[in-house]
């Protein structure tokens, strides 16, 4: 966490202010950016940069608000219930657009009907890692070692339905294989439990995860982006060995569906600009993430892919939150 503010902190500074003269199509007055995750965290961040950055080549307010709850689907509701006109937008991740659709029995609107995709914006690796007691250091190997010992090692998440718990589903359905799940109440809690000798394996965030795999705490097999990550890029990719395999953590920008497509596009052009800065690169990556943006219809469709997939992987989980 200190990392993170210290790269937000950096940013502010290096940023200048240049408003537009205001007579774009869009923004003309204040928006609202919905994080639907409690201030502090990677969403929270992204938000705040994004706010920090649109304020400052706008010269329109820009206001985050955390609206926190549900996996993060009480601050995805209320934007999909907000009026379509662009000024109330959703910080959406791979949990709230993805994933909850299948997880969640009382949703009260449809992430795919309900909001519109503007673009990607930022994807995190998860870090495949194991216990140094576990006699495997490649991804083929683990996979020989937990087929030669079915059902013996057990794995860990922060919490049930959550991406480090469904990565480790879709593993398992991908290699035939099967371990005990034991879900923690946060990725610190469940690295402690593996230093401490009573976890075998776990995929979580590599921001988190990959301190402790530098320092041997952990062993770090792989990551589960499609290309190998910037900051360790001789660690190989889970895909590498089963082709198909991704498992991201991905943040984007939506709107309440019915919202205007030219400021759909307007919006788009606006988070292109910015995240090409080389202040912002340097600040995403700083915390781990890789920044990426796309044009509406290719996050529309990438969206669309990730909920089918996570629908069958929570499918195949059995799990259900009310």
């Amino acid at each position: 966490m200190r990392g993170i503010l210290a790269a937000f902190a950096a940013l502010l500074i290096a940023t200048p202010a240049s408003a537009q003269d205001g007579k774009a199509l869009w923004p003309q007055r204040q928006v609202t950016i919905v994080v639907p995750f409690a201030a502090g965290g990677s969403a929270d961040l992204i938000g705040r940069i994004l706010q920090q950055q649109l304020q400052a080549k706008t010269g329109v307010p820009i206001v985050v608000e955390n609206k926190s709850g549900a996996g993060g689907s009480i601050g995805a509701g209320f934007v999909a219930k907000a009026p379509a006109d662009g000024y109330t937008l959703l910080i959406g991740t791979v949990s709230t657009n993805a994933i909850n659709a299948f997880l969640y029995s009382r949703l009260n609107f449809d992430v795919g009907r309900d909001l519109q995709a503007i673009s990607l914006l930022v994807r995190f690796p998860n870090l495949l890692f194991v216990n140094p007691r576990i006699a495997a250091r490649t991804v083929p190997e683990l996979i020989a070692y937990l087929k030669a010992h079915p059902g013996q090692l057990n794995y860990g998440s922060s919490g049930l339905g959550t991406s480090s718990h469904l990565s480790v589903v879709m593993f398992e359905l991908a290699t035939g294989t099967k371990m005990t799940h034991i879900p923690f109440r946060s990725t610190a809690e469940e690295v402690n439990n593996m230093i401490g000798g009573q976890l075998d394996l776990a995929i979580d965030s590599m921001t988190t995860t990959w301190p402790f795999a530098q320092a041997g705490s952990v062993r770090a097999l792989a990551v589960t982006t499609p290309q190998r990550a910037a900051a360790a890029p001789d660690l190989p990719t889970i895909g590498e060995t089963l082709p198909g395999y991704e498992a991201t953590a991905w943040q984007g920008l939506f709107a309440p569906a019915g919202t205007p497509r030219p400021i759909i596009d307007a919006i788009a052009a606006q988070l292109d600009h910015i995240w090409k800065s080389p202040d912002v690169i340097k600040a995403l990556q700083a915390v781990g993430a890789e920044p990426v943006t796309t044009t509406p219809d290719e996050f529309t469709a990438y969206a669309t892919s990730e909920r089918a997939k996570w629908g069958e992987v929570v499918k195949a989980a059995g799990v259900k939150l009310e």
